[in-house]
């Protein structure tokens, strides 16, 4: 499991700016369920589902900002970025696919999902690099911390056990880390009212999370 580094000043006011979101992201159902080992398959299914969906076009943000970057350094980071969810993660669903008998997953986006990808791609592609960064980081940041609280307290033998070691262990964890310290950097030279558009990203971006957890429970779909 991994162990979080502390956290400067700056990235710990972001954290409370989030904390009774991730709060209510941890007492979601779904996540308590899921520490449980009783969440059903289809709810799970659903959320793995669109997750896939959700990691293609997070993958495009990343590379995004990897282009937007003034150094090489920040190009690589973005790239390893991107090259981690399509090796670790995407490698994670097609085991439970395979396991689960889908041959065929579902194409279409949830609305919780299609609103959270649109407003990744349209903020790093539109809104100031700065925001850009905050926008992408609660996809690790509040997922490391989802991760290492059901670890903690999940129930074993778990059938969504992969699902969880996966984010709360090291390479994740490592991950998460280099994305604080981007945005760590990057706060340093924002101007207060850069500051607050980073912030307002970072909360929306939250907010997003919980609705595509949300939306995995509900079995959401789009109406009429």
């Amino acid at each position: 499991m991994f162990h979080p580094t502390i956290l400067s000043q700056n990235a710990q006011d972001f954290w409370e700016s989030i904390r009774d979101l991730y709060t209510a992201i941890i007492q979601h159902p779904f996540n308590r369920e899921l520490a449980q080992g009783t969440l059903s398959r289809d709810r799970f299914l659903y959320y793995l589902q669109q997750d896939a969906l959700y990691l293609l076009d997070y993958g495009k943000a990343l590379s995004i900002l990897a282009a937007r970057s003034e150094t090489p350094e920040r190009r690589r980071d973005f790239i390893r970025f991107a090259s981690g969810i399509f090796t670790v993660e995407e490698g994670m669903h097609q085991i439970y696919f395979t396991e689960y008998g889908v041959k065929d997953p579902i194409q279409t986006k949830s609305p919780a999902c299609f609103a959270y990808t649109n407003f990744l791609l349209a903020t790093v592609s539109l809104r100031s690099y700065e925001e850009g960064v905050a926008s992408i980081l609660p996809c690790f940041w509040v997922y490391r911390e989802v991760g290492l609280s059901i670890y903690r307290g999940m129930v074993k033998p778990n059938p969504y056990e992969r699902w969880i070691e996966t984010y709360a262990g090291n390479e994740f964890g490592e991950a998460t880390e280099r994305a604080i310290e981007v945005l760590e950097e990057t706060l340093l030279s924002a101007s207060e009212g850069t500051r607050n558009r980073m912030l307002q990203a970072f909360l929306t971006s939250t907010r997003l999370e919980w609705l595509f957890w949300d939306s995995a429970y509900r079995l959401e779909q789009w109406k009429p």
